[in-house]
C-alpha cells in the first residue's frame, strides 16, 4: 500500500491537537465524575475508611446540574423562518416545515437535551450535521446528532467561541473491525470469481490501535465512569482488540462558482463546476456568450472540505456545500481558547468542603451513638468479662469504688456554625448555577404569594437566560448548517409531513409542478438564482414560561385598550372550553347589536309620533297617530318579549358559567394552599 500525504498530514495535527488539550480532558473528566457522585479518590477513601469515617458524599453538584438542565430545555427550540420582504413569505412557510421535519426526523429534543448536558458538566457540547445516506430509502434525509465533546479536537490558536477562525476540526471515530466493514464494504477481502479463494483486504493492511491508556486516560476518583471502560480489561482481552481510528477532518477552502448574467432576460445565476459544464454543453448557450448575450464571472466563494482517513488509507474526500463547520459547537464559559470551563469545575472545590464537613458530622453522629466507656485502672478485676456483662441487661457487676467508678464520657455537641456553614456551601453552590432553592421544589423556600413566587422564578432565571442565549447563537448556526444542507440535497421531488404541537399535519411537496406548470418550489433550481429569497434563521426560547404571568400581562394590555377581551380568553390557562365560550359571545353579540337596532327604530317611531302629534289637527292626524301608537305598542311588546326571553337564556348560561369558574378557582385554590 501507498503511503498517503493527507492520511499522515492527519494523524500529525491529531496527536499536536491531543497532546495540547490533555489538561482540559483531565479536568473535564473530573467534572463528569462529581456529577456522577464519584467525588474521593481511592487514596481519600482509604484514608477515611483507616479513621472508620464513612466515604459518602453529600452530592449538592448532579441535583444542580439536572435543574440548569430542566430549565434550559423545559421547551423544544423551534426554528423560526423569518421573511424579509413580503414575496418570500411563501418560501418561509415552506422552509420552516422542512426544518421542523429535520427536527423531528433527527429526533432533535433528544440531541439538544444531551448537547446541554455536555455543555453543563463538561463546558463543552457539539451538534454535528450530516446526510443520513440510507434514510427514505437511499434517497437521503439531512439530521444532525449530538456528538460527544472528547471525540472532536481543534487547534489551540482558535480564538472563536464557534470555531469560525479555526483552521481545521478533526472528529475522531473508533470502531472495530465489523463496524468499519459494515460501512465501508469495499475495504474487506476480495474473492476471487473463479477460484472463490479470498486475498487480504485494504482493512487487513491498515494499521490499528490497542487500547491503551492514552486513548481512555483513567479518571482521578474511583470507580470512574467517566471514560465508560470496563474495570478490568486484562480479563476482557481489550488490550489485544484490534480498533480503528477514522479521523474526518474538516477545512475550508476556496471553491470557484461562476456567475452566469443573461443581459436579453436580466435574470442572474450561479454555477458549481459539474453545473457549468452541463451549462456550457448547450449549443444555445455557447452562442450566447459568443454574442455577448450571456456574461460570465468567475467568483471564489469559501467552502468546508472534508478528508476522512483510517490509518495510511484516505476514506473519501468532499466539498459541502455550506460556509460553516457541520460541527457546531457549544461553549459554556469562555476561556478565549478552544477549552471552555464547565459549571461543575466551579463548584468542584465548594464541593469538596461540603464533602469534608459531611464526613465530619456522619463521624461525630458515630463517636456519639457509641458510647466508651472509662474504666479507673485496678477498679475491675476482668475487663473482658465487664465488656460481657455490659452487654447484658440484668447483670450484677462488681467494682473497687476506691479506685473510682467506670462513667461515660459526654460527646460535645457540634456547634450551629458548624450546621450553618453546610448550609452555606449548599447555596453557593446553587448559586454557582444560578439556581435558587425553591427551584429544586422546597416549597418552604417559596413565597406566601403566587405573584411572589412568580416573582422569584422570573429573577431565578436572569443566569439561565444569560446561558440560554449562548445555546440560542449554536443553535442559529446549527439552523443555517442545515439551510445550507438541505438546499443541496433536497434536489429531487419530496413530500414533508410535519405534525404541529395541535395534532394539525403539515404537508408540503418540493420540486414538482402544479396544474399551471409553475413550481410549488422548486430547490433543484433555486439555489442557482442570486434573488431567489431572502431569509432569516432564528431559535426560539427554551426557557419555561409562567401561564399566568402570561395572563397577567395580557390583562393590563386589555385595561389599556391595547387588546380585546377575546385575546386575553386565548391566554387563560384554567379554560378549556374557548371556543364554545367564544361562539357563545359572538352569539350574545350579535342579540346586543339586534336589540340596538330595534331600539333605534323605536326612537325613531317615537320621533315620528311626536311630530304627528305636533302637526296634528284634524281627526285625520289623530287617527294616524293612534294607528303609529297601536303599531309602536306592538314592536315594543315584541321586543320586549323577545328581550326578556334571550336574556333569561343568557343569563342561566352566564350563572351556570360563573358557577363552573367558582369551583374551578376554588380546586387551584387549595391546589396553592396544599
Amino acid at each position: 500500500m501507498e503511503f498517503d500525504s493527507r492520511a499522515q498530514e492527519n494523524q500529525d495535527l491529531f496527536r499536536r491537537w491531543r497532546d495540547a488539550r490533555r489538561e482540559w480532558d483531565t479536568e473535564a473528566r473530573k467534572d463528569i465524575d462529581f456529577y456522577l457522585g464519584n467525588h474521593f479518590t481511592d487514596d481519600e477513601s482509604t484514608e477515611l475508611q483507616s479513621r472508620n469515617q464513612a466515604d459518602v458524599p453529600m452530592d449538592r453538584i448532579s441535583p444542580a446540574v439536572e435543574k440548569l438542565k430542566a430549565t434550559l430545555t423545559s421547551r423544544p427550540p423551534v426554528f423560526t423562518i423569518t421573511p424579509r420582504e413580503d414575496s418570500d413569505v411563501k418560501i418561509a412557510d415552506v422552509w420552516r416545515t422542512i426544518m421542523g421535519y429535520i427536527w423531528e426526523n433527527s429526533m432533535g429534543d433528544m440531541q439538544m437535551k444531551q448537547a446541554i448536558h455536555d455543555y453543563a458538566v463538561a463546558g463543552l457540547g457539539y451538534m454535528y450535521v450530516y446526510i443520513d445516506g440510507e434514510a427514505d430509502f437511499g434517497r437521503g434525509d439531512v439530521k444532525f446528532k449530538n456528538i460527544n465533546p472528547f471525540r472532536v479536537y481543534t487547534p489551540p490558536t482558535t480564538r472563536d467561541r464557534f470555531l469560525v477562525d479555526s483552521e481545521s476540526i478533526i472528529l475522531s471515530t473508533i470502531l472495530n473491525k465489523g463496524q468499519v466493514l459494515g460501512l465501508y464494504p469495499e475495504l474487506g477481502p476480495i474473492t476471487d470469481p473463479i477460484t472463490g479463494e479470498q486475498t487480504k483486504g485494504i482493512i487487513d493492511k491498515i494499521s490499528t490501535i490497542s487500547y491503551t491508556e492514552e486513548d481512555y486516560p483513567n479518571a482521578q476518583n474511583k470507580n470512574s465512569m467517566s471514560t465508560f471502560t470496563p474495570s478490568d480489561t486484562d480479563n476482557l482481552d481489550y488490550r489485544d482488540y484490534a480498533r480503528y481510528q477514522i479521523l474526518e477532518r474538516y477545512y475550508k477552502v476556496k471553491v470557484v462558482f461562476y456567475r452566469v448574467l443573461n443581459t436579453a432576460t436580466g435574470q442572474e445565476f450561479i454555477f458549481n463546476e459539474p453545473d457549468m459544464e452541463r451549462f456550457m454543453e448547450n449549443p444555445e448557450n455557447q452562442d450566447g456568450i459568443q454574442n455577448g448575450v450571456i456574461q460570465i464571472v468567475q467568483v471564489p466563494q469559501t467552502r468546508v472540505k472534508v478528508c476522512a482517513t483510517m490509518g495510511e488509507v484516505v476514506l473519501y474526500e468532499s466539498i459541502l456545500n455550506t460556509d460553516i463547520y457541520p460541527i457546531v459547537a457549544m461553549p459554556n464559559i469562555w476561556t478565549e481558547s478552544p477549552y471552555p470551563k464547565s459549571d461543575v469545575s466551579r463548584a468542584r472545590p465548594m464541593q469538596r468542603l461540603l464533602n469534608k464537613l459531611w464526613s465530619l458530622a456522619l463521624s461525630h453522629a458515630q463517636a456519639s451513638a457509641g458510647l466508651k466507656l472509662l474504666v479507673p485502672l485496678g477498679s475491675v478485676e476482668d475487663l473482658n468479662q465487664l465488656e460481657k456483662d455490659w452487654a447484658n441487661p440484668n447483670a450484677v457487676i462488681e467494682v473497687d469504688s476506691s479506685q473510682g467508678e467506670p462513667h461515660f464520657p459526654a460527646p460535645q455537641p457540634l456547634s450551629g456554625e458548624f450546621y450553618r456553614l453546610i448550609q452555606q456551601c449548599e447555596f453557593y453552590i446553587d448559586f454557582i448555577f444560578g439556581l435558587p432553592e425553591m427551584l429544586h421544589g422546597f416549597a418552604e423556600k417559596a413565597p406566601e404569594t403566587v405573584r411572589g413566587t412568580e416573582n422569584m422564578v422570573a429573577l431565578g432565571q436572569q443566569r439561565p437566560k444569560s446561558k440560554l442565549r449562548d445555546i440560542e447563537f449554536s443553535v442559529n448556526r446549527l439552523g443555517k448548517v442545515l439551510y445550507n444542507f438541505s438546499k443541496g440535497h433536497y434536489t429531487f421531488q419530496k413530500m414533508f409531513r410535519l405534525v404541529q404541537p395541535n395534532n394539525d399535519l403539515t404537508e408540503t411537496m418540493v420540486n414538482i409542478y402544479d396544474d399551471k406548470t409553475q413550481p410549488i418550489i422548486d430547490i433543484a433550481k433555486d439555489r442557482y438564482k442570486l434573488d431567489q429569497h431572502d431569509i432569516k434563521i432564528e431559535s426560539g426560547s427554551t426557557l419555561p414560561t409562567s401561564k399566568w404571568a402570561e395572563l397577567g400581562v395580557y390583562m393590563e394590555s386589555y385595561k389599556m385598550g391595547l387588546i380585546d377581551k377575546v385575546e386575553v380568553l386565548k391566554k387563560n390557562p384554567e379554560i378549556f372550553d374557548k371556543e364554545g365560550i367564544l361562539r357563545r359571545t359572538d352569539e350574545k353579540q350579535q342579540l346586543v347589536s339586534q336589540l340596538q337596532a330595534l331600539s333605534g327604530q323605536v326612537k325613531k317611531l317615537q320621533g315620528d309620533l311626536q311630530t304627528a302629534q305636533r302637526e296634528s289637527v284634524a281627526d285625520r292626524k289623530r287617527v294616524a297617530v293612534e294607528k303609529t301608537k297601536a303599531r309602536l305598542t306592538e314592536i315594543a311588546a315584541k321586543s320586549e318579549a323577545d328581550r326578556r326571553v334571550e336574556s333569561n337564556r343568557m343569563q342561566n348560561k352566564v350563572k351556570l358559567e360563573a358557577e363552573r369558574l367558582r369551583r374551578e378557582a376554588e380546586r387551584i385554590s387549595q391546589a396553592l394552599k396544599a
